[in-house]
């Protein structure tokens, strides 16, 4: 087929288009004001890709056009979608595509509120490290993976599954269409307010999702109150991680540049293990996938072992940007209160003496709604200062918006040093004069006002070693 991607810069949009090509399709794609790493990213996948939309970039015997969700693309109106359906051509959403082109793999979605794009690429990574030919969909980068998304040769299949809906006019979850024979569910919290307004519609695709694996499926999942509430819905096997004895869990963990764990099974066998990856929570993610693999029985230990200790992890997870800086740039993914969380205690965990500043964008509908407000009361807690971006106006309409002098307010509110910062330029000066004994982390799933770029060389002129 010829397929054309009108928004492939999203990160789900550009990993099934190279899924795609990798099955042999004719693949082709545009979007506009896109930022790095993604535009960054797509500009090295060696398709043709045009940065305007225009019904010119649709190919002449183009058979499938996928069109992204996002606001930006102009829903009914955009050109392309109208161009096509003009000529006859279909116009579908990727995980329509994903859903319809892997029935007769066997599917593995992995999914939760957090930690999914993490557990989905090293998943792919282990069992690409095994020599185990499977296809593969994540939503985000990982320097570990040749492409965020793959076909393989084998049956296997790992997809990242969203909870989010496919579109506006479908109220589908995204893993509602991916048919999973295996389950990996890493949480369960509140998360998408604007289409998910309670917390009974946030965990319902969750119950439909353990209800559409077979009796002779696998579900392996995170030990949590939240988590148990739901499990009775699923026939399948279940395989608890994360939690006491009894089911899959790491202890002994001591954390560094690198750290170590003992992978405890159900059983008490114990497999030493090591990772260069952040934070408590990512030994977490470890114990998941490893969880996962064996009880599928797709890999043994010792490959389990040795590609776990390569896994560098996915961009924008906790991701250190400074090479010389003896005061370390981290990145993290700041999407929700339970991430933001997550990367702000693996910062106290590596960095425990050192004072945290936080530059946060309050960049998603979440972080951005009245009706969330109160996430601010706990989330900067053991910061010592968080440099407030502006957030931004896309969508404003579609929910009751905070200022950023609100957000400010309420973090000093619940005693934290919080001060609003315009521009990047306001982000540098307030960042030049540091006394060396500060760690600094980017937190947003925005594009920090291009801070992520611009940042990193200056630390490392300012403070190098």
């Amino acid at each position: 087929m010829n397929i054309h991607f009108t928004g492939i810069a999203g990160a789900g949009m550009a990993a099934v288009a190279q899924m795609m090509q990798d099955a042999g399709h004719a693949v082709s794609g545009s979007d506009q004001d896109v930022f790095p790493p993604m535009s960054t990213f797509v500009e090295g996948l060696g398709l043709p890709v045009a940065w305007r939309l225009d019904a010119a970039n649709l190919p002449a015997d183009l058979d499938v056009l996928v069109q992204g969700a996002s606001a930006k693309l102009g829903g009914d109106d955009n050109v392309e979608a109208s161009a096509a359906r003009e000529r006859g051509v279909r116009v579908t959403t990727f995980p329509e595509l994903v859903g319809e082109a892997t029935r007769g793999r066997t599917n593995t979605v992995v999914a939760g509120s957090f930690g999914k794009s993490t557990c989905a690429a090293l998943a792919a990574h282990v069992l690409r490290s095994c020599s185990v030919d499977a296809g593969w969909l994540v939503g985000a980068i990982s320097p570990s993976l040749p492409a965020t998304g793959r076909w393989g040769r084998s049956p296997e299949m790992i997809l990242e599954g969203d909870e989010y809906i496919v579109g506006p006019s479908d109220r589908r979850s995204k893993f509602d269409l991916y048919h999973p024979d295996r389950l990996l569910l890493t949480s369960l919290v509140h998360d998408h307010v604007n289409v998910f307004p309670t917390f009974a519609e946030y965990e319902a695709p969750f119950r439909r999702l353990l209800r559409s694996l077979p009796s002779e499926g696998l579900a392996v999942l995170r030990d949590h109150p939240a988590v148990r509430e739901v499990a009775g819905e699923t026939r399948a096997r279940i395989v608890w991680y994360g939690g006491g004895e009894g089911g899959w869990r790491a202890e002994n963990e001591v954390f560094g540049d690198i750290s170590r764990f003992d992978l405890v099974a159900p059983d008490g066998a114990r497999t030493p293990m090591t990772t260069g990856l952040l934070g408590a929570h990512n030994i977490e993610n470890i114990v998941g996938v490893s969880a996962l693999l064996l009880e599928a029985g797709l890999v043994d230990r010792g490959g389990l072992v040795r590609a776990v200790s390569t896994f560098e992890g996915i961009r924008r997870r906790l991701d250190r940007l400074t090479r010389t800086s003896r005061i370390p740039v981290i990145e993290g993914f700041g999407s929700s209160w339970e991430k933001a969380r997550s990367a702000i205690e693996a910062m106290r965990l590596h960095f425990p003496d050192r004072r945290l500043i936080v530059v946060f964008e309050p960049h998603t509908f979440s972080w951005r709604s009245r009706d969330a407000l109160s996430w601010y009361d706990t989330v900067f807690e053991g910061a010592d200062r968080v440099l407030v971006l502006p957030p931004p106006g896309h969508g404003a309409e579609s929910h009751p918006q905070s200022t950023l002098e609100e957000i400010v307010a309420r973090i000093r509110a619940a005693g934290v040093d919080a001060r609003p910062t315009l521009t990047a330029a306001a982000a540098h000066e307030a960042l030049s004069a540091l006394k060396g004994d500060e760690a600094v982390l980017l937190l947003s799933s925005g594009p920090l006002l291009g801070l992520p770029d611009s940042l990193p060389p200056v630390f490392d002129r300012l403070y190098g070693a």
